[in-house]
């Protein structure tokens, strides 16, 4: 180890044991702790952010990260070195003492979108998201250097996409997945799926959740499962990964949050031992763990060859609700097309048009002249536009999703970037194995060890279109998603792709 990353390793360690403590005050906030002890806890979040911030942007640090150049780095060693760069530049653009007042908003704006939520009050949140909004355009612009302000903001999730890539690939999405659903909803022959509702008791979904998340790979030695309004992957090393779900009358609901979860959760355990911990040590991008998850979650958890092997043991839990339905109505019904309000209980056709409403108002919030108190009157008309279906009131509407409230603008197109990146890797993973064999011999491992090799490990040592080439041999390429989902749901459907 060169004399200059030994210095680096310092303040890397004394980093990411402040990062790690916040880490664990957002999980807390979001499962555990009391709604009363928000406005305390976001104080000393904001001191601990503080601190961070000192840490990161003492000349020390950038005076030994410049002397790495002249040291021989391992390839973990280097990409430390390039992440703390990019995390230098991005905290020390911005005053500190704004850095911590943000940091507490974000602490505290949880509760206050939660209670909104409950509620059905989106004048409730509307000031706080207006701030935070406010926040967010203020640090873009210090950071912005001639881009545009969303695209600074979609820097911090998907470096390797631009938003006019994203305009190019939402375009597509547009064009061939809208009017497929229409034609699905009124040509095909809809599958039944009342049974999937009814009284699945908590304590029952509880122990399908924990027995599905080990089932495909998570590792509860190093991982826990708790319960949250929204569901959420945490992550402090590839020792301690947590996930949460949440129960509900249908079953499908736990059964696939706990499944996408879980995907996430493989992805952080896989990560190599030399990366974990430092500013290398998490998913090469938002849009790479998306399409883990949503990997596990559908390609996975929503095949026939997945269910073949522990469908008895599914019925033997709910002996009453399941013990007349075949597997093939099971899965049948679990695939089942029906546009609806809420994402994340969006069947997988349809999904991606809830993220398409999503990054166009974000492109209107951010680089528009979109006012938030127009956000639930437009939400309304664009879920309609797409979708055909309008929200009744805010919580089914545009107090759905906490991101916002997180200030995690740039997020949301990750989830249908994954989803595409998903399919691509599936349609090369198909070449190299017998993947639905493996799935009805139960043999998840040997697709978790493969997905660990050539994606996991990396952890931000490459990033997510250099793991697409290299493990695909092209580049990312949206009409693989196109082609996946027309082909699954013409064959589910009777109709023609």
């Amino acid at each position: 180890m060169s004399r200059a990353y030994d210095t680096v390793k310092e303040y890397t360690d004394r980093a990411m044991a402040l990062h790690t403590a916040m880490t664990l005050f957002e999980w807390d906030n979001e499962t555990l702790a009391p709604e009363a002890a928000a406005e305390l806890t976001s104080r000393m979040v904001g001191k601990l952010s503080g601190e961070y911030f000192q840490i990161i942007t003492d000349p020390a640090l950038w005076e030994a990260l410049e002397g790495c150049s002249k040291e021989k780095l391992t390839m973990a060693q280097a990409a430390n070195v390039r992440e703390l760069k990019e995390e230098i530049a991005r905290i020390r653009s911005v005053p500190k003492e704004e850095y911590e007042a943000f940091a507490a908003l974000t602490s505290r704006s949880a509760s206050v979108w939660s209670a909104a939520k409950r509620n059905r009050d989106f004048e409730a949140f509307a000031p706080v998201l207006r701030e935070i909004i406010r926040f967010k355009k203020r640090f873009a612009a210090l950071r912005a250097d001639g881009m545009g302000l969303y695209d600074v903001m979609l820097q911090e999730f998907e470096p390797d996409f631009t938003a006019e890539d994203l305009d190019a690939f939402f375009d597509v999405i547009r064009r061939e997945l809208a009017p497929f659903l229409k034609r699905v909803m009124e040509d095909g022959h809809q599958p039944e799926n009342d049974f999937l509702s009814g009284a699945y008791s908590e304590k029952k979904q509880e122990e399908l959740a924990r027995f599905l998340a080990s089932y495909v790979g998570f590792d509860f030695g190093k991982g826990v499962l708790a319960v949250s309004a929204h569901p959420f992957t945490t992550n402090l090393h590839n020792r301690d990964v947590r996930i949460t779900t949440h129960y509900t009358d249908r079953v499908d609901s736990s059964l696939f949050s706990v499944i996408h979860e879980a995907g996430h959760g493989i992805y952080e355990l896989g990560i190599r031992d030399d990366l974990t911990l430092t500013f290398a040590g998490q998913g090469a991008s938002m849009a790479m763990h998306e399409s883990q998850s949503r990997f596990f979650e559908n390609i996975i958890g929503r095949s026939p060859a997945f269910w073949e092997p522990i469908y008895e043991k599914i019925q033997a839990m709910f002996p009453e609700e399941l013990k007349a339905v075949s597997l093939e109505q099971f899965v049948s019904a679990i695939n089942r097309a029906e546009p609806g309000l809420i994402r994340t209980e969006a069947d997988e056709l349809s999904y991606s048009l809830h993220v398409l409403i999503r990054y166009e108002i974000e492109r209107l919030l951010i680089d528009g002249e979109l006012e938030v108190s127009q956000l639930p009157k437009l939400w309304a008309d664009k879920y309609e536009e797409y979708l055909g279906v309008r929200p009744e009131h805010p919580a089914e509407g545009v107090l759905q999703d906490i991101h916002w409230a997180q200030g995690s603008f740039g997020y949301f197109p990750s989830y249908a970037l994954g989803s595409a990146f998903a399919a691509q890797i599936y349609f090369h993973m198909k070449k190299e194995m017998d993947f639905e064999g493996l799935l009805r011999a139960g043999k998840l491992s040997e697709i978790c060890r493969y997905l660990r090799e050539h994606i996991h490990q990396y952890g931000k040592e490459k990033t997510s279109r250099q793991i697409i080439r290299e493990l695909t041999g092209e580049d990312f390429d949206p009409y693989y998603y196109v082609d996946y989902l027309k082909e699954k749901y013409a064959a589910l459907y009777g109709i023609t792709p």
